[in-house]
């Protein structure tokens, strides 16, 4: 008996209508003849095989249900089963691009930074400054006032205090190992 050849054209659009109308085994058929075209269209639309797949196997679940739409004097079936994928692809993959940006924005949204515990934490560090500072003698929290928040220098503290500048320099360097060590004593 001679090989009939591949399924043509005429053979697919029969197989369809026979599926449309219930017949058993004919949508095992249709399956067999686009199940390599369709996952080929999505394939190329979609990047990720795991999601070609996914998307292949929703449009073959599409055709069978609507198999009954399918309108012979519009064109081929495949070319209808084509369309169907090629829009579903498309479909997917405006969703995944939709779903990272939604994902990308509410994480940038949610917490831009932490002000409150920016805050408490720069709460506790101008209270340890200050009862670092008030440990400090007089004469070294006066010099370091001066110097460091009125911004004057070594010879501007010394002529202030009425000191040599190297005292003044002194009473700094002092004031400065005192704050760090008391600044980096544990709690």
């Amino acid at each position: 008996m001679p090989d009939p050849g591949p399924p043509g054209k005429d053979d697919l659009d029969r197989l369809l209508a026979a599926a449309a109308r219930g017949e058993h085994g004919a949508f095992d058929l249709v399956y067999e003849q686009l199940s390599g075209p369709i996952y080929g269209v999505i394939r190329t639309v979609v990047r990720d095989p795991g999601q070609a797949e996914e998307v292949a196997q929703e449009v073959l679940l599409e055709i069978w249900r609507t198999s009954v739409r399918y309108d012979p004097g519009k064109g081929s079936a495949a070319t209808w089963a084509t369309m169907i994928a090629r829009r579903r692809a498309i479909d997917r993959v405006r969703s995944s691009a939709a779903a990272a940006a939604r994902e990308r924005r509410t994480a940038m949204a949610e917490v831009p930074w932490d002000q409150i515990g920016e805050t408490v934490e720069a709460t506790v560090g101008h209270e340890r400054l200050r009862r670092c500072l008030a440990g400090l003698s007089d004469l070294q929290r006066e010099a370091i006032m001066l110097a460091f928040y009125s911004g004057h220098t070594y010879a501007e503290v010394a002529g202030m205090l009425g000191i040599p500048v190297g005292t003044a320099k002194a009473r700094i360097r002092d004031a400065l190992i005192k704050l760090r060590d008391c600044l980096q004593a544990p709690r």
